[in-house]
């Protein structure tokens, strides 16, 4: 297995990826990245961004994520294919007592500050048509994607709070938004239960799940089926929207850091800084309220920064000890 040290390294691309690498190579902290295996993050499969500071016309979330990369590659920023397939974070980081990362299960590299932004991923219901219409009118962010609705007829799947929430806010934008729940209850509080039951453009369907989303090149429809009576039926709509939860991507990590029961990394309140010294946890891994590129970006700067601050401290307790 070879090896290498680096001063900072950072687990994972995407928004706060590269964010991290801009603000961290500016501040010659000579950053390595690993992009994991989707380089560029769940951006790479949204079509359109209109809601990302700078882009007066919108921009392609590839695009969007080549630039990002570009940009961060203009400072120095060393970016490398490849996926962190296990680490060993120190107890006591410092000099001499590095972390450690295994990198596609062949190259070590240790490193003063680790910065994790692996992100989380969206939960699917495992439909072919489904996938095949991803970002063609299904997609997982009602509040990225509903301004593309307006006026429109949209369904959308779930039972929880963020499922409610996202019903209401697209009933804010569509002529018409339908909430499939697979059983006889929703599981989302009193609350947002009766803000989307009294909601005029929703419409709750209990007992229903969904069969297939229709469509050639973009949705055109929703088969649904009731699993009391199994009568079946299609929903004219234009958008299919999935809010069944995220999976944060942080499985390497639970051995040493601190997450919350949804397997989310805990971080310190104002801060990116986790359990253990010298990591950071940035964007959708450590974020299960917003989930947005900007906060992702917005994180993905603090980390950084935060991590800037840890390796100048490091600097000066190894002055101290030489003196």
């Amino acid at each position: 297995m070879t090896s290498e040290h680096v001063k900072c390294l950072i687990i994972g691309s995407g928004p706060a990826g590269y964010t991290a690498a801009i603000y961290a190579a500016r501040a010659n902290m000579q950053p390595v990245l690993y992009q994991g295996g989707q380089p560029g993050g769940q951006l790479t499969i949204t079509n359109e961004v209109d809601n990302f500071p700078g882009y007066p016309d919108g921009v392609q979330g590839p695009q969007m994520m080549q630039d990002l990369e570009n940009q961060a590659r203009r400072f120095g920023s060393d970016i490398r294919y490849g996926l962190v397939t296990s680490v060993v974070f120190s107890e006591q980081p410092g000099l001499g007592a590095p972390h450690r990362a295994i990198v596609d299960d062949k190259h070590e590299i240790t490193a003063d500050a680790i910065i994790i932004s692996t992100g989380a991923s969206a939960k699917w219901l495992g439909l072919p048509s489904e996938m095949r219409l991803n970002g063609r009118g299904v997609s997982a962010c009602a509040v990225c994607d509903g301004f593309f609705f307006r006026g429109q007829d949209v369904a959308i799947v779930g039972a929880g709070d963020t499922a409610a929430e996202e019903a209401s806010y697209l009933a804010n934008l569509c002529r018409k938004v339908y909430m499939l729940v697979r059983r006889d209850e929703m599981r989302a509080s009193h609350f947002m239960q009766k803000r989307v039951q009294t909601a005029h453009n929703i419409e709750i369907l209990y007992n229903t799940s969904t069969e297939e989303v229709l469509g050639d090149d973009e949705v055109s429809g929703v088969r649904v089926k009731n699993s009391e009576t199994g009568e079946e039926r299609i929903l004219d709509v234009t958008g299919f929207f999935v809010a069944i939860g995220h999976k944060p991507n942080t499985d390497i990590f639970k051995a040493y850091l601190d997450l919350d029961e949804n397997g989310y990394i805990l971080t310190e309140k104002g801060s990116t800084r986790t359990s253990i010294p010298g990591v950071f946890a940035c964007g959708d891994a450590q974020d299960n309220i917003y989930r947005q590129a900007i906060t992702a970006a917005g994180t993905g700067c603090m980390a950084a920064l935060d991590a800037e601050r840890y390796l100048v401290t490091l600097e000066m307790q190894g002055e101290e000890i030489v003196q």
